[in-house]
């Protein structure tokens, strides 16, 4: 009888024993265990991130407006010039980035975002028409579309990469809703024709770059891995040149309506300078500057 309690005596010794180190080895492994699914988390499109960014975008397109309605002239040169160093800021970061660790197929800035982010910068900055007008198709159309269908492969929110590719693009839209709608600048036919005629050159270059370099930096010898509009346009090079086409259209879309409103206000410039009074009417087209 002795031996058999001193023998349950032990046994429940051990168990206590066994259950204490278990215990530690549960909260010595857990954190350790938890780290990497927290640091592998990956972005995934229309996530809570990514739909996180289109609600900051849609206020933040409002507010820019709102903004640039009730600006002074001195006040949006200004605010125009504190967008624009802030967008340069955050693009050198970003290239910086990129070149600790450089590679050949994503350290150049050859992506059509890339140069949308450099026009964005100065036209906030000196509010040159040709810069503005750059912004203004490069931006809305297609940096948009980043947005919307973003092709990142990288951790989620608050990686680096998430935020450099999402505030970029931001910017980029927002430099052109404001410059458009908020401080007043116009596209006309004169600034179509000169950004589909630089679109197309760096279209060409890039795509000579490309085919030496093994790139591809504008999508323009193979579509993205992740899902995007370019899916439907067809294989490679058909969905180039549909895009060309489709891209031209949307374009001259978004140019046309500013033409219409153009033509009643040089109308009435005609007809005032024909009477020999002073027009009160703009007519100016703001398309592409000297």
């Amino acid at each position: 009888m002795v031996e058999l309690a001193s023998q349950r005596r032990e046994g429940k010794g051990l168990r206590r024993t066994t259950e204490k180190e278990d215990a530690m080895t549960i909260s010595m492994t857990s954190p350790a265990d938890l780290a990497p699914i927290s640091a592998t988390r990956q972005f995934s499109a229309y996530g809570p991130s990514h739909l996180t960014v289109l609600v900051v975008f849609a206020i933040g397109s409002a507010a820019l407006v709102w903004i640039g309605r009730r600006q002074t002239e001195s006040q949006a040169w200004l605010f125009g010039r504190i967008l624009g160093a802030l967008t340069l800021a955050i693009f050198g970061v970003a290239l910086l980035y990129k070149l600790v660790q450089p590679a050949i197929d994503h350290s150049v800035p050859l992506q059509l975002c890339d140069l949308a982010e450099l026009m964005a910068a100065y036209a906030l900055w000196s509010h040159r028409k040709w810069a503005f007008a750059l912004t203004y198709y490069w931006g809305l159309p297609l940096s948009s579309q980043a947005l919307i269908t973003p092709d990142l492969n990288a951790p989620d929110f608050p990686s680096h990469s998430f935020l450099m590719f999402f505030a970029l693009h931001l910017l980029v839209v927002w430099a052109a809703i404001y410059l458009t709608w908020g401080y007043g600048m116009r596209p006309g036919w004169r600034s179509y024709r000169f950004a589909v005629i630089t679109t197309l050159a760096w279209g060409a270059f890039t795509f000579i770059f490309n085919t030496i370099a093994g790139t591809d930096y504008g999508f323009l010898n193979r579509k993205p891995l992740n899902a995007s509009a370019l899916d439907f346009l067809g294989p490679w090079p058909f969905y180039v040149l549909a895009e060309i086409v489709i891209v031209g259209a949307v374009w001259a879309l978004m140019t046309w309506p500013w033409e219409l409103k153009r033509r009643p206000q040089s109308s009435s410039a005609i007809a005032f300078r024909n009477s020999g009074a002073a027009s009160p009417l703009l007519t100016t087209d703001s398309s592409v500057p000297a």
